[in-house]
């Protein structure tokens, strides 16, 4: 069992990695018109198996709902996502993502694979899947 130091290190670690993973993906998808907080949103909307309005997608990403609302009236505004009328609810619209959100969002992952090689270079694949793991676990347990 890990002393409570130990986690409480890997937690601030977590916090630090975060901040710069959030900064290298900003400086990555910038020529794209993102940053890191719209990629994901964008990711979010894609990887979806159904068309979802803004409080499901945040439920979805572990986020408030008001957080991802203003990135979504953004991604609206900026012609990368539109809302739909939702048949089971009205005043809670669809988001979809539209022709500028697809290439966006392909055009993102495109520079994500070589930017993931450069990361994991010299970790190996047990290392990955151990320490993913870990954080799913911890994630779980806040949830």
């Amino acid at each position: 069992m890990p002393h409570r130091d130990d986690l409480g290190l890997l937690i601030l670690e977590v916090f630090r990695l975060n901040g710069r993973l959030l900064a290298a993906g900003n400086e990555l998808v910038a020529p794209l018109g993102l940053t890191s907080a719209r990629w994901q949103v964008l990711g979010a909307i894609a990887l979806s198996t159904r068309d979802q309005p803004v409080a499901h997608i945040a439920r979805a990403m572990g986020l408030q709902r008001q957080g991802v609302q203003r990135i979504v009236n953004e991604l609206v505004q900026e012609g990368f996502v539109a809302f739909r009328d939702n048949p089971h609810h009205r005043r809670a619209p669809l988001v979809v993502l539209t022709e500028k959100g697809r290439a966006a969002y392909s055009a993102a992952m495109r520079k994500r694979e070589p930017w993931v090689k450069d990361l994991a270079e010299g970790i190996s694949n047990d290392e990955i899947v151990s320490t993913l793991k870990i954080l799913s676990t911890l994630r779980e347990r806040l949830d």
